[in-house]
């Protein structure tokens, strides 16, 4: 697994700015995530970072313990000022030490430290993808999140629980930029368009 002492700062801001670029005529298109429209993508957006803030901090309870399955998320109407707190939330959470070590929780999963942190990090630069995607937007994750993330699902290929996550994974060329990669082993199609 890579380098998870990354500053997530870069990332949520990058996140922060696709959100704040989402319309509102956007929220009911769809999204490279089956079944899930911008204003559901956006909503587990919201809950993950809550998630994966308080698994950070070591707060477990409700936030964390709420399977991403449990329902189809929503945005509620402060969404646009609550997004880019929390955001900002997780990403000094992540920037303490003590955040990587020991065990934590994520979605009802216990998980070591720096895996709840590779997740964090994967979730952001892959959802992020699916946001720009779905609304039309330039995506340039952080660099050093984008290897990150790709270095995780790499080494998650052969995980045998790896259907429970992702999807199977789409054969994108080895040539292919680093952000297609990633996004096809994520069980995504980096050709993936929006439906106009």
């Amino acid at each position: 697994m890579s380098d998870t002492t990354l500053d997530l700062g870069p990332q949520t801001r990058v996140i922060a700015r696709l959100a704040d670029g989402v319309t509102d005529d956007q929220l009911s298109a769809s999204t490279p995530c089956p079944d899930m429209a911008v204003r559901n993508l956006l909503g587990h957006l919201l809950g993950l970072t809550v998630a994966f803030r308080d698994a950070a901090r070591k707060d477990l309870g409700v936030t964390t313990d709420t399977s991403p399955d449990a329902a189809v998320p929503d945005i509620g109407p402060g969404w646009r000022e609550e997004l880019p707190k929390v955001l900002d939330e997780l990403a000094e959470a992540w920037r303490d030490p003590g955040a990587r070590t020991g065990m934590t929780r994520a979605g009802g999963v216990d998980l070591p430290g720096p895996v709840a942190a590779a997740v964090t990090v994967d979730e952001l630069v892959i959802h992020g993808w699916d946001l720009a995607r779905a609304t039309g937007q330039e995506y340039a994750p952080d660099p050093a999140a984008l290897q990150a993330s790709h270095d995780f699902l790499l080494a998650a290929v052969d995980d045998a629980g790896r259907g429970e996550i992702f999807g199977p994974v789409v054969a994108v060329p080895a040539d292919a930029p680093l952000l297609d990669r990633a996004v096809g082993l994520s069980g995504r199609d980096p050709g993936w368009a929006r439906e106009r």
